[in-house]
């Protein structure tokens, strides 16, 4: 296993649907402007009620992805 290094940045997800695609979303929207993405760590978890019902899961996560080495 070769040594990497790592970068971490946290992103909130939201979805009216579940935690699951809060945290997709997530996931989906960071690996549009970085690259390497190998993990995540779900942080926290809240939600938005609204009228007895919960109308919003919100979902911390924090991405990890690897720094490139240079080598081309």
């Amino acid at each position: 296993m070769s040594d990497n290094v790592y970068a971490v940045t946290e992103l909130v997800g939201t979805s009216e649907t579940s935690i699951d695609d809060a945290i997709r979303g997530a996931v989906r929207r960071a690996g549009k402007t970085l690259k390497n993405l190998d993990w995540f760590e779900m942080t926290d978890v809240r939600g938005h009620i609204e009228n007895g019902e919960i109308k919003h899961f919100q979902v911390a996560v924090k991405i990890g992805f690897r720094h490139e080495d240079g080598k081309n």
